[in-house]
């Protein structure tokens, strides 16, 4: 780790002596809570069209954060569009969306209007950016035993690990000042995953605390920040209580018998589905990350005792649809999905997550991966499942929809969420239920029934209703 190979440097300046300099410089040392403005531009960690692509861009319209180191909380008032219409995320590809995020502790949650929405996932990258904020990296490194060396330009590198989070070495100027903070954290699909944040034109932000006006991030090697800073205010009152909701991390998995043999498990945000064969299973889907996928493994071995799980179908490598393919690895599965997705993922289950092991660090077993191009056969006589490609949609270039033909049951994830009932089809239709209907008629699949990976199972006739078209006879 970077902490071990900067306490062995014989020129270290005394760690206690550089924090004390950068905590006085920066103010970090009066400073127990925090309220900042901005804008700029970012992108969608995770959520890149092509496989290893860059992040979606995106228009930060205006964030405010509000942050309270003592609790070690946090929450972000985004208003933001797409400033490109391919990749993932789920923002409308016009116009703008609020998104409030929350961290306390080790819970996370979405709030959209009154309704709350534990994260799990995000807890990681969310501690991860607290702490990455100039004064909050000081703070970690004063509470974790940090090291200390000579730096660039006549400044210092301080380094510190907050266990099972992150590692990060705080680049401190001559001044004082933190230019630029190297890190890693934990992500379900990349493992042990790099970021670099850079900050620059401090500024007095009054009572004793200096703060840079100028945010910069990227993150697995691509942009995600470029902010402005318009206001900030130290020691802002922060007043961030932890719903009820947001307390309730357990997974539940429901199993509903889609057709004899076919289950379709929901219970969450994210949908899987079970497929059974003449001695082993399918399983399309392992999402969000290590607690979601297990979860969604045992429900599948607990309604099929005594046949292993052999193919795991990722739909696509968004990091919501793919946080639990590490998991399916650990469980000896090997994972199917498009071809052109392999080497981006053959890269990122060959790097470790050593900061936070997950289930495939813990079991030790070797990924398998299988490609498939336009079309494939991985089901048996007794039941035939067909993958296809969804070709020319903007979501990803890479992604693959299941075809049960004896069932008549097409499942998809991203292409056709289904809203709820009797809601009335949008004025434009949404060009991703497009493509799925160009997709459905192009292969001329006769389908019954969709079991999306999001939403609950409907007929074909709500996705040509969402389209404003009429269903083939």
């Amino acid at each position: 780790m970077a902490a071990l190979a900067l306490a062995g440097c014989a020129t270290s300046p005394p760690p206690a002596e550089v924090l004390d300099r950068a905590l006085k410089a920066t103010g970090a040392d009066r400073l127990d809570s925090l309220r900042y403005e901005a804008a700029g531009t970012g992108a969608t960690f995770g959520q890149a069209y092509t496989a290893g692509g860059a992040w979606p861009r995106i228009t930060v319209h205006g964030v405010t954060r509000h942050i309270d180191y003592r609790a070690a909380a946090m929450r972000e008032e985004i208003m933001l569009s797409r400033a490109e219409p391919q990749g993932g995320g789920g923002y409308p590809l016009s116009g703008q969306q609020r998104n409030d995020q929350y961290l306390s502790g080790e819970l996370a949650w979405n709030l959209a209007g009154t309704n709350v929405t534990p994260g799990g996932r995000f807890v990681a990258e969310r501690i991860h950016q607290l702490w990455v904020t100039p004064h909050g990296a000081l703070k970690a490194a004063q509470r974790h035993g940090a090291t200390a060396a000579r730096g660039e330009d006549g400044g210092s590198a301080i380094a510190f690990t907050v266990p099972g989070r992150l590692a990060a070495t705080v680049h401190v100027g001559a001044d004082g000042l933190v230019r630029r903070i190297d890190s890693t954290f934990p992500d379900p699909v990349m493992g042990d995953t790099r970021a670099v944040t850079r900050y620059g034109d401090w500024r007095d932000a009054g009572g004793g605390v200096r703060f840079p006006m100028r945010i910069e991030q990227s993150v697995g090697g691509h942009p995600t920040l470029a902010l402005a800073v318009t206001a900030v205010q130290p020691n802002a009152p922060v007043s961030l209580p932890v719903p009820d909701a947001a307390r309730d991390t357990t997974e539940r998995v429901t199993a509903d018998v889609a057709a004899p043999g076919v289950w379709f498990l929901g219970g969450g945000s994210h949908n899987s589905v079970l497929i059974e064969q003449t001695d082993h299973l399918i399983l399309v889907e392992a999402p969000l990350g290590d607690a979601r996928s297990q979860a969604v493994i045992d429900r599948a071995k607990a309604l099929v005792p005594n046949k292993p799980i052999r193919w795991l179908v990722n739909s696509h490598p968004h990091f919501d649809h793919a946080g639990g393919l590490r998991t399916a690895v650990a469980e000896g599965a090997t994972i199917v999905t498009h071809q052109a997705n392999v080497p981006w993922l053959e890269r990122l289950f060959a790097q470790p997550n050593s900061v936070r092991p997950d289930a495939m660090a813990r079991a030790g077993k070797p990924p398998r991966l299988r490609g498939v191009g336009d079309r494939a056969d991985i089901g048996d006589a007794a039941r035939p499942v067909e993958l296809h490609r969804i070709t020319g949609g903007p979501h990803h270039d890479g992604m693959v929809m299941v075809w049960l033909p004896r069932e008549r049951l097409l499942i998809e994830a991203d292409a056709f969420t289904p809203p709820p009932p009797n809601t009335p089809p949008p004025a434009v239709p949404n060009a991703n239920n497009v493509n799925l209907v160009e997709n459905i008629e192009r292969l001329k699949l006769p389908v019954d029934r969709i079991l999306p990976l999001h939403g609950r199972v409907v007929p074909l006739a709500a996705l040509y209703e969402a389209t404003g078209r009429t269903p083939p006879r």
